[in-house]
């Protein structure tokens, strides 16, 4: 079993995008946020069922996808970090690999 530990980039991602729907849909905001921490949980039994993003080969990132949101994930022995949450639609690659750069 795996331990799940959020990033504060994450939290914050995930706030955000909350906060975005929550001003035309405070349920449909609720229901997501609710939707993508069950999602999430479910890694700590199955690290590895999440694929590996197209845009990120040969990184050590992994994915989950949580309509309309993508959950970014890195397993390092027996931790999931989950390390971003972003709208689908987002050019994910550019901004992690510019996290990268800066570390």
């Amino acid at each position: 079993m795996a331990e799940i530990i959020w990033s504060e980039p994450a939290l914050e991602d995930l706030e955000k995008i909350a906060n975005y729907i929550t001003l035309s849909n405070p349920v449909a905001a609720s229901k997501l946020v609710q939707r993508i921490f069950a999602v999430v949980d479910r890694l700590v039994e199955f690290p590895e069922s999440g694929r590996e993003p197209i845009e990120l080969e040969g990184f050590n990132y992994r994915e989950v996808v949580v309509n309309p949101c993508r959950v970014f994930y890195r397993i390092e022995d027996e931790t999931v970090y989950i390390v971003h949450v972003f709208r689908q639609e987002q050019d994910v690659r550019r901004y992690i690999l510019i996290q990268e750069k800066n570390g």
